[in-house]
């Protein structure tokens, strides 16, 4: 494994390009492009004030800047450095920016939510759409870029718009069965969408793509319910993660419940692998010790290394009790992915902030659990095999797969606290992000396979 140098870095805003050959990131009010294998700088733009959110086009030949506070979005060409397009959502304002699947329009949510306005690069023609809803996740499109769907709230009800993207026609109108809805997500095969209710309320609801409501499942009723949900990329299961520290798997066929595994703060199955996080002090010949140290000498004598154990079960893992009077409490399940080949569910949960949970969804059973010294951050799959990485807020970087564990220490001086991390698109690097600083970790090829 080997790493680069760090980069200057600002809201942890660093971004591969889908097609895996650019490399984004910002520092205040530029951005840097970066070609992702050299890290060689390929084009430098100045944007009119700090950046607060970039995205890449689908087809990696624009890039989109969002500066929230003046709402502005500025966007780039990589084929044409000279090309570029401003677009000003004036007194309206704007919260929230995003690309269409075709990468030639722009979706800017204006402040209040008061509607959605559709630029087009092509022919700079302007679309509204009209009461979108203030939740979490309001659109979402289909994994193939046709269809898009639009959570709206008028007369104090919930609806639904499907809509044609090729030329934003309204496709299908719906009301909702949900008192606050809160979130929806498609199916990776975009035949389902899933619409989630308030935290308040326990409701997960499907739709067909034509509107028709499919299923309606509850767990249980005057208790805080969903808190994440995810797709397996098979469309076969949906994973509800909920308050009471939860995740439910819902099948395809009746979406009922097939299974439900909990996150209990003591393992005792002896058929689960717990992996320990523990310090160890780094080895150093004395020979080698010279006053004053050398840089790079000190800066690995001070850091602490890590290894993983292998825990004897039953094993007692670090729980947090939520502060009650709060909100948003610090509770049940936050985090939820599975594995690109299907065959595993990472999970945390937030009453035990330091672990994680790898389950093997072929036999439906806790597999692995990873006990970190600090609280994770982050947690992303490679996208090309089950292998799972994850950042806990030190200047470590953990790669979990079916094979065994490793901790590595990133060899930089200095405080670099990795917050964030993404793969790139051929699983063989991905880039850790901090506060103030990122830089790429190159996986070896016997590493990749």
């Amino acid at each position: 494994m080997n790493f680069s140098e760090l980069f200057k870095l600002s809201g942890l805003l660093g971004r591969f390009s889908p097609d895996g050959r650019c490399l984004a990131s910002c520092v205040q009010y530029r951005l840097v492009v970066r070609d992702a294998k050299t890290l060689q700088i390929l084009q430098l733009y100045t944007c009119l004030d700090q950046i607060q959110y970039i995205e890449w086009s689908s087809d990696s030949l624009f890039i989109l800047c969002a500066m929230y506070k003046r709402g502005i979005v500025q966007v780039w060409s990589l084929e044409q450095p000279d090309w570029h397009c401003k677009i000003d959502e004036g007194s309206a304002g704007l919260v929230a920016s995003c690309w269409s699947p075709d990468g030639r329009h722009i979706l800017n949510t204006t402040e209040f939510h008061l509607r959605i306005t559709v630029w087009s690069l092509c022919t700079k023609s302007v679309s509204y759409i009209k009461y979108p809803k203030a939740c979490q996740q309001g659109i979402a499109f289909t994994k193939d870029g046709r269809y898009m769907a639009v959570a709206e709230r008028r007369d104090c009800k919930d609806f639904i718009s499907i809509f044609v993207c090729s030329d934003w026609q309204l496709l299908r109108h719906f009301d909702t069965e949900t008192q606050d809805l809160f979130g929806i997500e498609w199916a990776p095969n975009g035949c389902v969408l899933a619409v989630w209710d308030t935290c308040l309320e326990y409701k997960i609801l499907l739709y067909s793509l034509d509107g028709r409501l499919l299923s309606t499942y509850r767990a249980y009723e005057w208790s805080l319910g969903i808190k994440t949900i995810a797709w397996s990329p098979s469309s076969q299961f949906l994973a509800v993660g909920s308050y009471d520290e939860k995740v439910r798997i819902l099948n395809h066929v009746t979406w009922k419940k097939i299974t439900e595994f909990e996150h209990p703060a003591t393992i005792a199955n002896t058929k689960t692998i717990v992996y320990k996080e523990v310090e160890k002090s780094p080895s150093v010949e004395t020979e080698r010790l010279s006053f004053p140290p050398a840089r790079a000498l000190a800066s690995s004598l001070f850091s602490t290394q890590s290894k993983y154990d292998i825990s004897q079960v039953p094993v007692s893992l670090q729980y947090i009790k939520p502060v009650a009077d709060r909100a948003n409490p610090k509770m049940g399940i936050g985090m939820l992915a599975f594995s690109p080949d299907n065959c595993f569910l990472a999970t945390k949960n937030d009453n035990i902030p330091n672990a994680v949970w790898i389950w093997d969804i072929q036999k439906l059973k806790l597999f692995v659990v990873l006990e970190q010294l600090c609280a994770i951050q982050s947690f992303q799959w490679d996208p090309r095999q089950p292998r799972l990485a994850l950042c806990t807020g030190n200047s470590k970087v953990y790669l979990w797969s079916p094979a065994g564990c490793v901790s590595v220490q990133v060899p930089m001086e200095g405080d670099f606290q990795i917050a964030s991390l993404s793969w790139h698109s051929s699983g063989d690097s991905m880039v850790l992000l901090s506060k103030d600083n990122f830089c790429v970790c190159y996986l070896e090829r016997e590493e990749v396979k």
